[in-house]
């Protein structure tokens, strides 16, 4: 019998090194970062809707669609996956509900932040956090769906750095872990001297977000290994690689270019799963 998602990722993370981890938006991305070699990945909400809504990050898209994407994703791959569960999607009733949910879905791990609702992206302006008080109850909300038996873990997030301080942040990083958290991820700090301070605060695994172009310094996986990251986020490079590349085909074909495919079409069909299906089709129809 397999080992459950969350039992895989609490084996992924008790081993030594530094887990770079590619964020996913729909099946086939998923599908892709696991046939790289890989060994997790995250459904980045960002990421999903813009690609199934193209809407921005701002809390427009709802707990039905994430939960929707993360089915397909789960199901589309063998490796952990770590589900955006935004704010929990309202009191910690719900934050319970979503865990929940995640789990049976087939996620490995679900993160709750600290973000007034609406939530925004974590490099974006307008972001707001709760009082302290209703940020740990998230927590200890989703902290007590897991130990109710809910198969998953908890990924605490505190976006207060770019609202109240690097001070305030790592208060509430501590009391993540206090309250039971699994692994901790302080969205957007400023600086590496901030990176550093965040990880001699925190004994649990921590996550740190590489976003091309985002608050955060781009550092190479050795130092973050070095500062004690355990898992180094890339949230939007495949969305990024992903718009370049349809808008660089599109315009060939807006200026009268057939564009030359980077990929055979057997490729394609590879990657989608033609060879698994023709093998089962095989299978049932033989003599």
């Amino acid at each position: 019998m397999s080992a459950s998602p969350a039992s895989a990722l609490r084996h992924l993370l008790a081993e030594p090194g530094l887990l770079v981890m590619p964020c996913c938006f729909d099946a086939l991305s998923a599908r892709l970062i696991e046939r790289a070699g890989f060994r997790l990945t995250f459904m980045s909400g960002f990421a999903v809707s813009a690609a199934r809504l193209a809407l921005p990050d701002t809390g427009l898209i709802s707990y039905a669609e994430m939960l929707d994407q993360g089915r397909s994703i789960c199901d589309s791959v063998s490796i952990p996956v770590i589900g955006d569960g935004d704010t929990g999607y309202g009191n910690a009733v719900n934050v319970r509900r979503t865990v929940n949910g995640y789990a049976r879905a087939g996620f490995a791990a679900v993160m709750i932040e600290d973000q007034v609702a609406p939530k925004r992206c974590g490099h974006t302006r307008g972001k707001q956090v709760v009082s302290r008080r209703e940020a740990l109850t998230r927590i200890r909300a989703a902290v007590d769906a897991r130990d109710s038996g809910a198969q998953i873990l908890i990924l605490a997030r505190t976006d207060a750095r770019a609202t109240d301080g690097i001070d305030e942040a790592l208060w509430r990083a501590r009391a993540f872990e206090d309250a039971g958290a699994d692994i901790v991820f302080l969205e957007a700090p400023q600086s590496e001297k901030e990176l550093e301070r965040f990880c001699r605060s925190v004994n649990v695994p921590k996550l740190v977000n590489m976003l091309e172009g985002g608050k955060t310094p781009l550092l190479d996986l050795t130092a973050l290994e070095t500062m004690g990251f355990k898992i180094a986020a890339f949230p939007l490079t495949l969305l990024n690689a992903s718009i370049a590349a349809m808008q660089s085909a599109l315009g060939s074909l807006q200026e009268g270019r057939v564009p030359a495919p980077p990929l055979t079409f057997e490729a394609i069909k590879t990657v989608v799963g033609f060879d698994e299906y023709y093998d089962l089709e095989r299978r049932y129809t033989e003599d």
